[in-house]
């Protein structure tokens, strides 16, 4: 049984006043000057909920190929456009391979200036344990990841977790961690919620894992560290990348792997099978269990592809169970999250936050200096 913790504002007061023109989407070619500012007054507060649990069924049926219908939600007359944000945190906390505080800082501080502005924005983070269920499946997913925040009631990870958590209270960014649940799937389930509220949704995070979940209303934010700047990834960019729909994203990388996570793909075991192969047969049959399903009763390609499917179809079924987000959660979207954010304090909460890394900083070098 595990525990979901989530800190959020509550208590809320909300004062409107209109400047010439509304928000406007952000885009690397400029921000708008104006917009309508919403004023949250809020405290914050913590809620810790009843145990959750885990249901290892129907992983198919659960992620219909990874995907939300893909049906915009343009076309539902009188529905209010909102964007909402999920700023996944765990990744933000490294500057390539080493944790580090000060990048988290960077990419938010670029994140709140010039992205999502007075959006809402739910933050997610791993919570303990979170990815023991797909280790069982696969003892080789993320076993070289030391997670920066997995556990955060020891040590430096503690105080790390709890750095992070007063800075995003202080911003108005509820933050959201899960017991035995990764980040990804914490918003795989709420991105489904938001999108039936009628709104529209913006994942700020570098994962590929959640291009699985692009669509006309769910986009992708991610933060380019040679570009030093955060960028807008969509379904058309996915479209021209690919030249296939996004439900099928899933499918290829249960079939050529995950390096960084430690899926290997079924390159590892026939070697002809690669990319091409793989889109080929996607385009063609649209998914992996389809490809699999028409493969176990005729021909589907050159014999190499039809031996690697027939003889891997288990392999292959174990990769889509350990890639696939999970849309099961036991996490409740709260309707304080879907508020226009109060930034006000956002320049004194980053400043302040730079200046505890640095005083940290300084004291590390004068306790090593007397040692």
């Amino acid at each position: 049984m595990h525990m979901m913790e989530i800190s959020f504002p509550t208590r809320i007061q909300v004062n409107l006043s209109f400047s010439p023109c509304p928000p406007r989407y952000w885009h690397s070619h400029g921000r708008p000057t104006t917009r309508t500012k919403l004023l949250v007054k809020m405290e914050s507060s913590s809620v810790v909920s009843s145990p959750t649990s885990f249901s290892a069924s129907g992983y198919f049926n659960q992620t219909v190929g990874g995907q939300s219908p893909s049906k915009s939600l343009d076309k539902i007359p009188n529905t209010k456009r909102r964007r909402v944000f999920f700023l996944d945190v765990n990744p933000l906390c490294y500057a390539g391979s080493t944790p580090s505080l000060r990048s988290f800082g960077h990419w938010v501080s670029l994140f709140f200036d010039e992205v999502s502005l007075n959006d809402p924005v739910i933050a997610v983070v791993d919570g303990e344990g979170g990815s023991e269920h797909r280790r069982r499946l696969l003892p080789s997913y993320k076993a070289h990841r030391w997670k920066f925040l997995r556990n955060p009631s020891k040590g430096h990870v503690g105080r790390s977790h709890q750095i992070i958590s007063d800075f995003l209270s202080k911003c108005n960014v509820p933050l959201v961690r899960i017991g035995g649940h990764e980040a990804d799937d914490v918003v795989a389930t709420l991105v489904d919620q938001v999108l039936q509220k009628g709104h529209k949704v913006v994942i700020a995070s570098p994962d590929k894992d959640f291009k699985q979940l692009l669509s006309e209303d769910v986009q992708i934010v991610m933060p380019l560290v040679e570009l030093k700047r955060w960028s807008f990834y969509t379904l058309k960019h996915y479209m021209s990348q690919y030249n296939c729909d996004p439900c099928s994203d899933l499918s290829l990388r249960c079939m050529l792997g995950d390096e960084v996570d430690g899926v290997p793909g079924i390159q590892h075991v026939v070697p002809e099978f690669g990319r091409k192969t793989a889109l080929k047969l996607l385009k063609k049959h649209g998914s992996l269990e389809n490809l699999l399903n028409t493969a176990a009763v005729r021909t589907v390609g050159k014999q190499y592809a039809q031996d690697a499917l027939t003889k891997y179809a288990d392999y292959l079924r174990r990769n889509y169970q350990v890639l696939a987000l999970r849309k099961d959660v036991n996490v409740q979207l709260q309707d304080e999250w879907l508020v226009k954010r109060d930034s006000k304090n956002d320049s004194a909460s980053l400043s302040g936050f730079f200046n505890m890394l640095e005083e940290t900083k300084n004291l590390s070098r004068h306790t090593i200096s007397n040692t």
